[in-house]
């Protein structure tokens, strides 16, 4: 049987896809998958799944974000012409105000 082995380097890291392994059940994939994966990088915890239970979805079979316009989440996407003058203005304002206060 052949099991697909996942490695994470890290604590917090995602795991990667870093090969398989050949072996009768899951702990002698562990094993194996330990020895053969996990022994020269440095590594956090390593996932052992059949091979044959790995499903996928690829671009033919279904749509992957791009459906909506998310332009609202970057700060390239908003005018801040207007907002700036105000500020600008405000800061004028209170310069003056400061000035007026110190000649009284």
């Amino acid at each position: 049987m052949i099991w697909e082995v996942f490695r994470q380097e890290g604590a917090g890291k995602y795991h990667t896809h870093c090969g398989n392994v050949h072996a009768p059940d899951r702990e002698m994939a562990l094993m194996f998958a330990q020895i053969q994966h996990g022994r020269r990088k440095p590594t956090h915890s390593i996932w052992v799944t059949p091979q044959q239970e790995i499903g996928e979805v690829n671009e033919e079979d279904a749509t992957f974000g791009g459906t909506t316009d998310k332009g609202y989440r970057w700060a390239t996407q908003y005018n801040i012409t207007a907002a700036a003058e105000e500020v600008a203005d405000s800061e004028s304002e209170q310069a003056d105000a400061e000035k007026e206060r110190g000649r009284r």
